[in-house]
């Protein structure tokens, strides 16, 4: 098993770096993105994600300035989403600085774009979040724009499992009704998707205690962690969640 990653996440919106629950609500300014990754990268994140929020919903493409000022401050791997419907949308992200580009909506609406991401650059550079929200028959069902909008016929397991088969190299998963919380990551959903496929699951939305990050792993079977608020407002940092889980017995990056 590999080294468990810590990743913060950059939430974008005009530039700026926000906080949201559940996606939508509550939105909060954090800073600045480039300041941030500095920090980050100083204060040892093994990993650092940026996500446009808005770019599929304004039918747009990603902040490429925004993505070129952030990676020129930070020598970890860089997840760049937000508005990448094609493989020329990738190239300019790449371009910028990303390491990997992070597909979620176009890849959804049509899913041979991740395969064609694969074979332009390698499942190693691309990355598929899902988002995903609970039904009331249990379900997990995908949320596309930034959360907006709910595939009440689309289920995220099986999602995870094709994006796998078409050469997505690792998942972000994204709880809905615990994005922002602070009450736990979804460790139901997230056990579901990593026990489905073999390639790497990041689980997102919710941290909100040290103890969280150990189920994410221990629980939900989570290669990595992904949390933002947290270390963004300074409630916890990087380092004490890396001690915490190296205490616990898990393989992190000291």
């Amino acid at each position: 098993m590999s080294k468990i990653k810590i990743i913060p996440c950059l939430d974008i919106k005009d530039g700026r770096v926000i906080k949201n629950e559940k996606f939508l609500l509550n939105s909060r300014d954090a800073g600045d993105p480039a300041e941030l990754a500095s920090f980050y990268c100083k204060e040892g994140a093994d990993a650092l994600a940026m996500l446009d929020t808005t770019a599929s919903l304004e039918k747009r493409g990603t902040l490429l300035e925004t993505v070129k000022r952030v990676s020129a401050q930070i020598s970890v791997p860089f997840i760049v989403g937000g508005g990448i419907r094609t493989v020329s949308d990738a190239d300019e992200v790449l371009a910028a600085g990303a390491s990997m580009v992070l597909v979620n909506t176009a890849a959804i609406r049509r899913p041979e774009l991740i395969s064609e991401l694969a074979k332009q650059y390698g499942s190693g550079r691309v990355v598929v979040a899902i988002d995903a929200k609970r039904d009331a028959d249990g379900k997990y069902r995908l949320c596309i724009n930034g959360g907006r909008e709910i595939l009440s016929e689309t289920d995220a397991v099986e999602w995870a499992v094709e994006c796998e088969k078409r050469g997505a190299g690792e998942i972000v998963l994204t709880g809905f009704d615990t994005d922002g919380t602070k009450n736990g990551y979804d460790l139901e959903m997230t056990k579901s998707v990593a026990e489905a496929i073999k390639i790497p699951v990041t689980a997102s939305g919710g941290a909100g205690i040290l103890e969280h990050f150990y189920e994410a792993v221990a629980i939900g079977k989570a290669s990595n962690v992904l949390a933002a608020s947290l270390f963004h407002f300074k409630e916890l940092s990087i380092m004490q969640v890396k001690n915490y889980l190296h205490g616990k017995g898990l393989d992190v990056f000291i």
